[in-house]
């Protein structure tokens, strides 16, 4: 099974530019408010508020940009920002076999995946994806994906150790 949200990155991008102008008007508010006319008060500080909401908000919601491919032996996926400053990128592949469990976090505007893998050097690893930018069917697709290749996984296992 092959997803992507690849499509949707003049979106993002689109998302991205609005929220750079607001932080930007916000600020440029603030220092008019607070060196020139003094209006607010208090209430000046919610022209700083505002734009480190948003930051801390959109940090949180994670990468943007989610690639997911089961159609081969391996596992592939890979997970990136679409933002200026935040260009980390997880790339990962390794074989269906490996895959122990997953396990799906779904929190108010937080999604995400965590899949549990079988590596030599350690007894299991915990790789963790960003999924908060994928619809609620393509999130279910991911589910049914996994389930099967670790129903497979656990039917393999069964036929080698009789």
């Amino acid at each position: 099974m092959r997803l992507t949200n690849r499509h949707k990155k003049p979106l993002y991008d689109f998302l991205n530019t609005v929220i750079i102008a607001i932080i930007l008007l916000c600020l440029g508010l603030y220092l008019l408010e607070k060196l020139k006319f003094n209006l607010l008060g208090i209430e000046e500080n919610l022209l700083l508020l505002i734009p480190l909401l948003i930051i801390v908000l959109f940090y949180l919601r994670g990468r943007q940009i989610f690639e997911y491919d089961s159609d081969s032996e391996t596992l592939t996926i890979k997970n990136k920002n679409n933002f200026l400053f935040w260009s980390k990128i997880s790339n990962d592949e390794f074989p269906k076999y490996k895959i122990l469990s997953y396990n799906i976090l779904n929190l108010f505007i937080i999604k995400k995946l965590y899949i549990v893998i079988h590596s030599k050097k350690h007894q299991s690893v915990r790789l963790k994806y960003d999924i908060s930018y994928l619809t609620k069917k393509e999130v279910n697709d991911i589910k049914y994906s996994l389930s099967k290749i670790i129903q497979d996984n656990k039917k393999k296992s069964k036929i080698n150790d009789n």
